[in-house]
């Protein structure tokens, strides 16, 4: 039988600094606690013997302004911390051997946690080693100080960057293939059309020692879809992490490419839009899941009650595993993700503070380790459960760096004004034909 949410709570109350600075603590507490000690890789979650996630890394990388800001962890602690883990990476064996750590500079999705070396036959992941690099930058771009640690963090995490070859991921064509595995070859996928692919290319076009040409930017955005959904003109893509990920570390405000200089728009006013059609449809409520609506949305990829299929009130319903959910067309099987909300918190504050507090009543963890659980479906009935309802039983590491991130970004703009003195990223923005605003 499903159980009522009926708690009254003021929905509209803005959070107080300390709140924020809890659930932001919580949930960062998963890179300090889910890290080896002796390397500095982190988990890909907090199941057991999870493997090593490289855009994990890449994110616990950029928590760390945080961490230290926040007095967390002191700077020249911090420093070192960040030193060990990154000469680390520097070390592990790149070569086109199937066991390596990676090739041509970039790294496989899934490394052993211990060894540092390839785990599932996993491909060689562009996008993830991109999440890598902006890590390692962040870094490179915080420690600014004259002392021998702060200055070997630069060097190594300089070199992590420009080792990579972007022009050989690019397999001959002008966009950048997902990746590459040493048994058959490049993978068929092209990153082209609007997706957290953007900040992929922003980092390519930037390297001084490989950079992509200008043409390849060009080839990503030919295949952009601006659509009008719910009476609002956007630049689509349905999981709502594809709007975020890329704005972790650059602030899209008031800067414009080509085709956001013609639709008199930019990347972050694009964010917002998407964030307010996730809440309608979370309203509308098409296909009539449990717990949908004005306070209950968030569609991504995610965590899902697995794959199978229930006939449920007389209808037959298609539930997934991990998979890419997004609106108003799909994938969507109930699977709601908390995580996804807070990390649109700077784009929408009115919509996504009401809605988080109305998560944080809910039993899914708000104010325990780690902070929110990161998805749940209420239409999934799970016999003996707490809830009565599937909610998923880890803590994923790439759900975690969005939110510390953007709740940091909203409190401070820490991330923000700290890549806006990164020169790869400026040169990667300008080579993409970004201008205006603050750049």
């Amino acid at each position: 039988m499903r159980r009522p949410l009926s708690v009254e709570i003021d929905l509209d109350r803005a959070p107080t600094d300390a709140e924020l600075g809890r659930l932001q603590f919580t949930t960062l507490l998963y890179y300090l606690h889910e890290t080896n000690p002796d390397n500095g890789l982190v988990r890909d979650k907090t199941e057991p013997n999870a493997p090593v996630s490289i855009a994990a890394l890449g994110m616990a990388l950029a928590t760390i302004p945080v961490v230290v800001e926040r007095g967390v962890i002191i700077r020249e602690f911090a420093a070192k911390i960040t030193r060990k883990r990154l000469r680390y990476l520097l070390e592990c064996p790149q070569g086109p051997e199937p066991d390596a750590s990676g090739y041509k500079g970039f790294f496989y999705h899934f490394l052993d946690i211990e060894t540092g070396r390839r785990v599932w036959q996993c491909e060689l992941s562009t996008i993830d080693s991109a999440f890598l690099f902006a890590g390692a930058l962040t870094v490179a771009t915080y420690f600014d100080r004259d002392t021998a640690d702060e200055a070997e963090i630069r060097q190594i995490a300089n070199s992590l960057y420009e080792r990579a070859d972007w022009n050989w991921a690019r397999n001959g064509e002008a966009t950048l293939t997902h990746g590459w595995r040493p048994e058959n070859g490049f993978i068929p996928y092209r990153w082209r059309g609007y997706d957290e692919g953007l900040l992929l290319y922003i980092l390519g076009l930037g390297s001084p020692s490989h950079p992509l040409p200008p043409e390849s930017y060009v080839a990503y955005t030919s295949s952009y879809q601006w659509r009008k959904i719910y009476d609002r003109e956007l630049l689509y893509c349905g999981p709502l992490f594809t709007h975020q990920l890329s704005h972790m570390w650059v602030d899209f405000r008031g800067i414009r490419d080509a085709f956001m200089r013609e639709r008199q728009s930019d990347y972050f006013e694009n964010s917002r839009q998407a964030t307010f059609v996730q809440q309608e449809y979370a309203v509308r409520n098409p296909r009539e899941f449990v717990g949908y609506g004005e306070h209950c949305w968030g569609f991504t990829a995610s965590d899902g009650p697995g794959w199978c299929k229930r006939t449920i009130d007389g209808v037959e319903r298609e539930f997934f595993d991990y998979i890419a959910r997004g609106v108003p067309y799909g994938p969507d099987d109930g699977t709601v993700s908390p995580w996804v909300v807070l990390a649109s918190l700077p784009f929408a504050p009115e919509i996504v503070i009401p809605t988080v507090r109305h998560f944080s009543v809910m039993p899914l963890g708000a104010h325990r380790l780690y902070g929110f659980k990161p998805s749940f479906n209420r239409t999934f009935e799970v016999e003996g459960s707490p809830t009565g309802w599937w909610v998923s039983p880890y803590h994923f590491g790439i759900d975690q760096g969005p939110v510390v991130l953007m709740i940091e970004n909203y409190r401070t703009g820490l991330l923000w004004n700290i890549m806006r003195r990164c020169q790869p990223m400026l040169r990667g923005l300008r080579q993409a034909g970004f201008s205006g605003g603050w750049l």
